[in-house]
């Protein structure tokens, strides 16, 4: 009894420390694992990520006993429950769960077993004799005989994704050497200071959030400028109207101010700013006509030179 006491004491400690030097934390399910894969999986999140495991009875203890200062742990007591265990970590969440999901290991189905997955039983030979026949037919796979040997004519889904592996199937699986499972951890949730949340919420990109937070911020100053109620991303929105309202007045008064003056000088004399847009364009032409530019321009000036500024028959 004095050994279990010290043993979970000391576990209580390892939670407590584990909290205080990692601010996420994830839930991660273990069914399926076993201890050698265990201990690789540790080995790849050496130095990025500690595993902390335990029995849940303990681990709900071991949680309300830090409520008191640490409330938002409330929020994992309702998923402590089943084959879970912790992934403590200070580092790029993403990285890390690329290294809890990457070290998976095949298995071969078994009967009562619930499938992760969609298994096809492809077409081909499968090198069983001709007395093996009635067992395909049994499960509704289409076969032919080919050279004294079974040969299966189209691909078969013999197990449905989420369902219960029957007996039958298990052994044709195991028959033709087909280990169609492959498990190691699971993520259930991410707790990362003070927020739970799934694991998809991690595929997100930093694109996708900046493009939110701007749409966001657009709408806020649309808000704003309609109720006329000032924020920080309303403010430079309020002062370019209220530039363009006094360049208005301006326009409609004697009162002029140097941001108007331009704005007055066109309308007073539109054609002015419609002969000076050819002559900036022209003003900057690319190098390669730079010579035959020239030459006009200089032709120009013999022809002007020649009649003195009077035409021919003048």
């Amino acid at each position: 009894m004095g050994g279990t006491r010290a043993e979970k004491a000391a576990y209580f400690v390892k939670l407590r420390e584990l909290i205080d030097n990692n601010p996420s934390i994830f839930l991660v399910n273990v069914d399926n694992v076993g201890s050698n894969q265990m201990h690789q999986i540790r080995q790849s999140l050496r130095g990025k990520a500690t595993i902390l495991m335990g029995k849940n009875t303990m681990v709900r203890r071991a949680l309300r006993t830090i409520l008191a200062e640490y409330p938002q742990f409330e929020k994992l007591l309702p998923h402590v429950k089943g084959n879970i265990g912790f992934v403590f970590t200070s580092g790029d969440l993403k990285e890390v769960r690329e290294n809890i999901l990457a070290n998976k290991v095949a298995a071969p189905a078994r009967a009562g077993a619930l499938a992760p997955v969609d298994v096809w039983v492809p077409a081909g030979n499968t090198g069983m004799e001709p007395g093996k026949t009635a067992f395909f037919q049994a499960l509704s796979i289409p076969t032919k005989i080919a050279r004294g040997t079974i040969e299966i004519v189209t691909d078969v889904q013999v197990v449905s994704k989420g369902t219960r592996v029957g007996t039958s199937e298990a052994t044709l699986l195991n028959m033709m050497n087909i280990s169609p499972f492959s498990y190691g951890m699971t993520i259930v949730q991410i707790f990362d200071n003070g927020a739970i949340f799934g694991s998809e919420m991690l595929d997100i990109d930093e694109q996708t959030l900046i493009d939110q937070f701007l749409a966001s911020v657009k709408t806020v100053a649309a808000i704003s400028l309609a109720v006329n109620f000032p924020t920080i991303v309303s403010v430079s929105h309020s002062l370019v109207n209220a530039y363009k309202n006094l360049v208005a007045v301006s326009i409609a008064t004697e009162f002029t101010f140097e941001g108007s003056e331009k704005a007055k000088a066109y309308l007073a004399d539109p054609s002015a700013f419609a002969a000076a847009a050819p002559a900036e364009s022209a003003a900057a032409p690319a190098a390669s006509n730079e010579a035959p530019a020239a030459a006009a321009v200089e032709e120009e000036k013999e022809e002007s030179d020649d009649d003195m500024g009077f035409g021919l028959f003048d």
